[in-house]
C-alpha cells in the first residue's frame, strides 16, 4: 500500500507586473513535481485579484507540455473563503466546498506575491507554504531595506540613493537629489523601483534629462525608487535554500545580449542572455560569493529559498551585493533551478526540498506558545 499523497496548492498569476512570468514559472513547477508524491491543486489569481480553482483539464494540459498555465474564471470555482483553524481545510469554492491542503506553493513574483502580503494571509490560515515568511518576504521585496540590513551586517553592497515620491514632487528637493546623484556617482546611472522585481520599471540614464524621465517612469511602479551608479561588472547569481541552516549552491553568471539584463532579456527573448554555470570565477571568488550569499540570506531573515544577485567588478574584481529575489523564476531558462542542478540537486528533488522546508518551518512555528493556558 503506497504512501498517501500530499496535496500541494500551486498558486500563480497575481496582480503584479510579473503576472505572465508567474504563468510560465508555475507550469514548470507543476511539470516537475513528483506525481507519485503529490496531488496538485491549481489556483490562479487573475489580474483583478480574483482567485479561481482550476479544473483538472488545466492540470492535464500543463502536464502534457503547455509552456504556460492559463486562468479560467468560472464563478462557481472562485475561491469564496479561506479557512483557518486546526483542520487542513484551507480554501473553499461554491463548486467544491472546503478543500484540504497540506502545503501551498505560491509561485507568485513581485507585488502581492513576494512582499509578505500573501504570506501573512497563509500564516493566518495556518497552512505551510513554500518560501520566505512575512518579514523575510517584505525585506527581500524592498531593495532599500535589504541593503540597509546588509550594510549593518558589514556586507558589501552597490551604493544607492533612495528617492521618495513626495520628495521628487517638490522641485527644490528634486534638484538636490539630482545634484547629489551627479556629484556622488556621475553618469550613466541606473534607476529602479525599490519594491518591484524582474527589472520592471528599471532603466538607464545617460544625462539629467533621461534621469528625470527614468525616475518618473520608476515612480509609476512604486512610491520609492533607487538611483545607483553604473558598475562595470559581471552579473553573478547564487541560489540559496534552507531555514536555520541555509546552503548556497554553485554560482552562475548572466551575460546579457541586451544593454542590461532587463525584463525582456529575462523572460521574453530566448537569446536575451547567455547563462554560464558555473560562473567563470576563481575558487576563492566562488567561496566568497557563497559565504556572502548565506550571510545576506540570514541578515534579511530569509527562509525556504532565494536567489542572491551580485556584481563582480571587471576592474578590481570587487564583489558587491546587488539584490535578492525570494521567489525567483522557475522557467526553463531561469537561473535558480539551473544553479541548484549544477550542484547536484535535480529540479524534482529541489521542489521536494522546498516543500519539506515549508513543513519544517510550519512545525517549528506551531511548536511555540501563542497564548496562555487555563486563563493565565
Amino acid at each position: 500500500m503506497g504512501e498517501t499523497k500530499q496535496t500541494v496548492a500551486v498558486i500563480y498569476g497575481g496582480r503584479s507586473g510579473e503576472h505572465e512570468v508567474s504563468l510560465i514559472s508555475a507550469a514548470s513547477v507543476v511539470r516537475n513535481l513528483d506525481t507519485t508524491k503529490y496531488k496538485v491543486l491549481l489556483i490562479g489569481i487573475d489580474k483583478q485579484g480574483g482567485w479561481y480553482l482550476q479544473k483538472d483539464d488545466e492540470l492535464e494540459r500543463c502536464l502534457a507540455g503547455a509552456a504556460a498555465l492559463e486562468i479560467h474564471t468560472d464563478v462557481q470555482r472562485r475561491v469564496s473563503a479561506v479557512c483557518g483553524g486546526e483542520t487542513k481545510e484551507t480554501f473553499s469554492t461554491p463548486a467544491t466546498g472546503a478543500l484540504s491542503v497540506d502545503v501551498v506553493f505560491p509561485v507568485l513574483h513581485g507585488t502581492f506575491g513576494e512582499d509578505g502580503t500573501i504570506q501573512g494571509l497563509l500564516e493566518m490560515v495556518n497552512v505551510p507554504y513554500v518560501g520566505a515568511g512575512v518579514l523575510g518576504s517584505a525585506i527581500g521585496m524592498d531593495k532599500e531595506i535589504a541593503k540597509i540590513l546588509w550594510i549593518h551586517a558589514g556586507l558589501p553592497v552597490v551604493p544607492f540613493i533612495s528617492v521618495r515620491k513626495l520628495d521628487w514632487a517638490v522641485s527644490e528637493r528634486r534638484k538636490q537629489i539630482i545634484e547629489r546623484a551627479e556629484r556622488d556617482f556621475m553618469y550613466p546611472l541606473f534607476v529602479k523601483p525599490s519594491c518591484a522585481g524582474s527589472s520592471v520599471g528599471a532603466s538607464k540614464a545617460q544625462d539629467r534629462q533621461s534621469l528625470e524621465k527614468a525616475v518618473a517612469e520608476a515612480l509609476l511602479w512604486d512610491d520609492k525608487v533607487l538611483i545607483e551608479p553604473f558598475i562595470p561588472a559581471r552579473e553573478v547569481e547564487c541560489s540559496v535554500t534552507g531555514n536555520e541552516r541555509p546552503e548556497a549552491y554553485t554560482p552562475g553568471e548572466i551575460v546579457p545580449t541586451h544593454e542590461f539584463y532587463d525584463y525582456e532579456a529575462k523572460y521574453i527573448d530566448p537569446d536575451g542572455a547567455a547563462l554560464l554555470i558555473p560562473a567563470d570565477l576563481s575558487e576563492n571568488e566562488f567561496k566568497t560569493i557563497r559565504e556572502i550569499a548565506v550571510k545576506a540570506y540570514r541578515a534579511a531573515e530569509l527562509s525556504g529559498l532565494s536567489r542572491i544577485d551580485f556584481f563582480v567588478r571587471k576592474d578590481t574584481r570587487e564583489i558587491l551585493l546587488n539584490e535578492v529575489n525570494t521567489m525567483p523564476g522557475f522557467t526553463t531558462i531561469s537561473m535558480f533551478p539551473k544553479m541548484c542542478e549544477a550542484s547536484g540537486l535535480a529540479y524534482a528533488d529541489l521542489l521536494d526540498r522546498l516543500i519539506k522546508l515549508a513543513i519544517e518551518r510550519y512545525d517549528q512555528k506551531n511548536s511555540r506558545s501563542y497564548s496562555y493556558k487555563n486563563g493565565k
